[in-house]
Parts: C-alpha cells; structure tokens; sequence
C-alpha cells in the first residue's frame, strides 16, 4: 500500500507564496505519475499540475502556469509545489495523489490510486 502526507497549507495574503510538500511512502513503481490537485467549497476538484517519470517533465493547468512549479526529493520520496502570486481564486483544498501506472491521462483525478488527506490553501487579506 502507499501512503500520501501532505503538509504546507495555511492562510496567506494575495501576492503571497506557500510551498506544499507530499511524503510518500509504501510500494513504488518505476513508472508513476505525481499530481496536485485542488478542490473549492462546491467545485469539483480539479486538476493543479503533475509530475511524469516517463516524460520526466512536469504538466500545469493554465490557471497556475509561471507561477507554480511542482518539483520531487527521490532521497525524501517528497513531492513539493511552491506555489507564488497567490491569488484568492486558488484558495482550495489542496490534495496530492499518485498513479502507479504512468498513465498519460495526468489531468484526470480517476486515473490515480492514492490520495492525500488534503491541505488547506486560503489566500485572503
């Protein structure tokens, strides 16, 4: 089994930056996709930004591009988003999770196995 810890959220002032971090542990695969995704008080969770190890590069949903960027500590199997120029719309609950299939459907919640508990995000002044 996997288990997904996030941690990092908290109240920030728009403008503002939050780095979020995932520690994984449990069972591994040389071919996994990492992902963040955020769900709003009656939204539907949605897609943030991923992490292929096939393309070895990372995705971003256009709402956060040039100002999130999704990074990985192999030593720490932590998964990190830092997060800059906060705006109040990302405020969200903030959920990582792990597909262990490398599935190319990144930006689909269903695609992937494992889920954090969340982390709240809330970007106020």
């Amino acid at each position: 089994q996997v288990q997904l810890v996030e941690s990092g959220g908290g109240l920030v002032q728009p403008g503002g930056s939050l780095r979020l971090s995932c520690a994984a542990s449990g069972r591994t695969s040389s071919r996994y996709v990492m992902g963040w995704f955020r769900q709003a008080p009656g939204k539907e969770r949605e897609f943030v930004a991923a992490m292929l190890s096939s393309a070895g590069y990372a995705q971003y949903a256009d709402s956060v591009k040039d100002r999130f960027a999704i990074s990985r500590d192999s030593a720490k199997n932590t998964m990190y988003l830092q997060m800059n120029s906060l705006k109040p719309e990302d405020s969200a609950v903030y959920y990582c999770a792990l597909d262990l299939t490398g599935s190319s459907r990144y930006f689909s919640a269903g695609e992937y196995e494992y889920w954090g508990q969340g982390t709240q995000v809330t970007v106020s002044s």
